[in-house]
């Protein structure tokens, strides 16, 4: 059985900027175990850190939004699978999709719950509750319900979906990061506590999280270097803006470096990742990274949402003051400093390892491509949605492309 899968990107993907950008990077490897005929398109320009298909065998299309050249373009390719990588992705192209074949198998990636993030970012800068009611989470519950499987990074947001919106389990793929499995060798290869030095974080800075990561570090960094004055701290991150690069204070050892060229070497030079996130959602990349290369953290409990469970890599920490103290006790303490690198090596194996969740992707679209009228079975907001739902994107997109001409 030979199948085609396209996945229609909302930008090309940069695994040297983002996690996104890395995460679609798995995706599409483990896409790869149901077909090595897999093709990406994007209506997005690319940018020199767009990621070079070629080398992964994927095929690229450029299409155009808002415009039904697409509905050209699908026919002729004909598809088995199509894969989503955001809600708003499947908003713009999944009308589309649909028209030319209705019965096609829908993935939507999640990456994170936008909707989640942006009802914290709002509560964050309002000093208010948390208020899931509002349009954003409609639009993206309605892409949930209308794809037959979503695939969702964090446990936290999965039972969120399960637990408190009652979307059906058979819509919902837990799948976190794909991982290899940290070795002895290789543990034993970190185990560096004086040859490393300094403090740093990293993020890309289009994501409004990081920026607020950083300012919340401004602010901090003024106790730790006072407890350790021979520090400094290096911010890391691609698109870092004008507003971004001028926190920079050498004076003070805090230092804007902007994108990271390769993370890994990086990482392996510094003693702590400090990250007091204050608000986002789905799983932080830059952790996974950290603990691959033996570099322990600090964070908040949203930090950490969705990976820890027992022992953290590092320490937990919600308040200024408790924050200072874990990250000068992690810096100073060789023992905590080891006890933590161990631990973000057990997180890495016990719950992102490739040898508990390759494949588990490749199972779930398979079960539904078989099956696929029993798995909508008594799915009937699925069916209430793609009849009436859709409407108002679908005429307001025909709109815009009649309007473009």
């Amino acid at each position: 059985m030979k199948l085609r899968v396209l996945i229609i990107g909302l930008v090309w993907p940069e695994p040297t900027s983002s996690a996104a950008g890395w995460r679609m990077l798995q995706l599409i490897n483990e896409l790869k175990k149901i077909s090595n005929d897999i093709h990406f398109a994007c209506a997005a320009s690319k940018s020199v850190a767009s990621h070079p298909f070629d080398e992964l065998d994927v095929v690229s299309h450029d299409i155009v939004l808002n415009d039904s050249s697409f509905n050209d373009f699908i026919a002729d390719l004909i598809p088995d699978i199509v894969v989503y990588d955001r809600f708003i992705t499947e908003e713009q192209f999944g009308w589309r999709v649909k028209q030319v074949f209705p019965n096609i198998v829908s993935v939507l990636d999640t990456e994170d719950l936008h909707f989640v993030r942006r009802a914290r970012t709002t509560s964050f800068k309002t000093n208010t509750e948390i208020n899931y009611d509002t349009p954003d989470t409609f639009r993206e519950l309605s892409s949930i319900y209308r794809s037959d499987l979503s695939i969702i990074i964090s446990k936290f947001e999965y039972d969120l979906l399960i637990d408190h919106f009652n979307i059906p389990s058979k819509q919902l793929l837990y799948l976190p990061f794909i991982e290899a499995e940290i070795s002895k060798d290789k543990k034993d290869d970190f185990s560096d506590f004086n040859n490393r030095k300094d403090f740093m974080f990293i993020g890309n800075f289009i994501h409004e999280p990081n920026y607020q990561t950083v300012l919340q570090l401004k602010k901090i960094w003024t106790f730790i270097k006072k407890r350790l004055p021979n520090t400094q701290i290096h911010i890391y991150g691609a698109y870092a803006s004008q507003k971004v690069l001028q926190l920079n204070n050498a004076n003070d050892g805090f230092i804007i470096k902007g994108k990271a060229d390769d993370v890994n070497q990086i990482m392996q030079q510094y003693r702590v990742l400090v990250a007091p996130i204050p608000f986002g959602a789905g799983l932080k990349g830059k952790f996974v990274d950290g603990f691959k290369n033996g570099l322990p953290n600090v964070t908040s409990k949203i930090g950490s949402e969705g990976m820890f469970v027992e022992n953290w890599g590092g320490f937990i920490a919600e308040t200024e003051t408790d924050f200072v103290e874990a990250v000068c006790k992690l810096y100073q303490d060789e023992a905590e400093w080891n006890r933590a690198v161990a631990n973000g090596f057990d997180i890495l194996n016990k719950q992102f390892s490739v040898n508990i969740w390759g494949g588990i992707l490749k199972d779930a679209v398979l079960k539904i491509y078989e099956n696929t009228e029993l798995h909508r079975n008594n799915l009937f907001i699925q069916k209430i949605l793609w009849q009436n739902g859709l409407q108002a994107v679908k005429y307001m997109s025909l709109w815009i492309e009649q309007k473009n001409k």
